[in-house]
């Protein structure tokens, strides 16, 4: 037999996780509108200004923060994309004079991507454009906001990041 006190504080319990799940569908929901909508005015701002791509900025900036360069596998699994998608990226780098590809110990199976000087000097103006045009874009959030919303968002990220 079950008590009405007990089924009260069982409906009770199943309401407030029901709550919680629509408040967290509602952050996700907004969190990927927002990611989507600032994605989209630096595509457009990176094609219009400099005629890049977004997945070709990435790959710069992941080259531009090691300075000694990477293999396309590192590069792929920093981005979280596959390898065939960084070699076509790459392919259109080499081709504009930004990056540059070369053998890992004379190995043909494995490239080693550089940045070259044209593409730093790039890269750092581009760069800078893009932290005015994310500093525009969030103006309205205060950076002690964004300070603890990247920290809740970074933890939250350990929480999942070994289960893909």
């Amino acid at each position: 037999m079950v008590m009405p006190g007990a089924a009260a504080a069982a409906a009770h319990r199943d309401s407030g996780a029901a709550i919680e799940r629509k408040a967290r569908l509602r952050l996700w929901i907004r969190l990927l509108r927002a990611s989507r909508f600032i994605e989209g005015v630096t595509r457009e701002r990176f094609k219009a200004l400099f005629n890049m791509t977004l997945p070709r900025f990435d790959v710069m900036a992941a080259l531009y923060r090691k300075p000694d360069g990477m293999l396309m596998s590192e590069i792929a699994r920093f981005l979280i994309v596959s390898n065939g998608n960084v070699t076509g990226i790459v392919d259109r780098l080499v081709s504009e004079g930004f990056v540059a590809r070369s053998q890992r110990n004379g190995d043909r199976r494995t490239s080693f991507i550089t940045l070259t000087r044209r593409g730093r000097t790039a890269f750092a103006a581009m760069a800078e454009a893009h932290e005015h045009w994310i500093d525009e874009l969030l103006g309205g959030v205060s950076a002690r906001d964004a300070d603890q919303l990247s920290a809740k968002l970074k933890s939250f990220r350990s929480e999942w990041e070994g289960e893909a």
